[in-house]
């Protein structure tokens, strides 16, 4: 099984609200499955974890970054990519923050632009309240544990 690290973005705005983006797979290994997931992605051959998250960051938002922030948290999991590859990865987490709630798909991927359905900025109240899916599932508490919440 193939490794795959990458840089998971906690995105917040001003009303410290975090970023989730809806996924429906219409399509591929994952047909039929829908969920909410924060913006981010795998590594390119020789980046870092920091500058993978800054390139996400422009590519999910539009939104230019130096430095991602502080990682606040670090998980392992297996999951089953849209083209049928089953991965480990190690997913660094990073609490950026915006002074703007905007965000432009200009410069998403084709497999981005077919499984995204929507983005969402989502209160606490309003995370705590879901019965949709959510990943990574104990983002409520990262955020708790960053203070943020």
């Amino acid at each position: 099984m193939r490794q795959r690290p990458s840089s998971r973005l906690l995105v917040i705005d001003p009303g410290k609200r975090v970023l989730l983006f809806k996924f429906v797979h219409l399509a591929g290994a994952l047909i039929g499955q829908q969920f909410w997931a924060t913006p981010g992605g795998g590594l390119d051959p020789g980046e870092s974890y920091e500058a993978a998250a800054c390139r996400e960051m422009f590519e999910e938002t539009g939104i230019r970054i130096d430095h991602p922030g502080p990682q606040i948290a670090q998980r392992s999991t297996v999951f089953t990519l849209v083209e049928d590859e089953t991965v480990s990865a190690d997913e660094r987490f990073f609490l950026i923050r915006v002074d703007r709630a905007g965000i432009s798909p200009m410069h998403w991927t084709e497999l981005e632009r077919a499984a995204i359905a929507e983005h969402r900025w989502w209160t606490q109240a309003e995370l705590a309240a879901t019965a949709d899916q959510i990943y990574p599932e104990d983002l409520a508490e990262m955020l708790r544990r960053a203070e943020i919440w």
